[in-house]
């Protein structure tokens, strides 16, 4: 069985985060969402918010679970018997951090990570960006996914 996690704070969970989960489930049996903690951001959702909005975008997907995690990702994959970490790839900045961890991961533990590129017309998308905007009160819902 082929188990992935697809760890980030998701604050929020945008339409880009939706779309690599989707288009993951035919590579993996299980995916869990692993909703982090990150001490260096001021969330705009708090955790139960961001585990309930998830779990209820992916209410019909058996293979998706969400859980939270505080410990490093890489510990988090391995007590949730994860083979896989899951990423998504936006620019070549995103490029060059996700390759430094999936190295350090890899030589810490053997879990393999899997990139997917971003979309183009999500790869402007960054739950930092859908922050800022809903912070001067201008409409997020183009940045997020509906439930279908």
């Amino acid at each position: 069985m082929k188990k992935a996690i697809f760890p980030g704070s998701f604050d929020p969970f945008t339409i880009g985060h939706y779309d690599i989960v989707r288009r993951a489930l035919p590579l993996f049996d299980t995916i869990i969402i692993g909703v982090g903690t990150n001490a260096q951001k001021k969330p705009l959702f708090s955790t139960d918010e961001r585990v309930a909005a998830i779990r209820d975008l992916f209410a019909d997907e058996p293979k998706v679970q969400v859980q939270t995690y505080h410990e490093l990702t890489v510990d988090f994959a391995r007590e949730t018997g994860a083979e896989y970490i899951l990423r998504g790839i936006r620019t070549t900045v995103d490029f060059e951090y996700e390759k430094a961890c999936a190295e350090a991961n890899r030589q810490m533990s053997g879990i393999e990570t899997v990139l997917l590129f971003t979309q183009p017309q999500y790869a402007h998308i960054s739950s930092s960006l859908v922050r800022d905007l809903y912070s001067y009160g201008k409409d997020i819902s183009p940045y997020l996914p509906n439930k279908k």
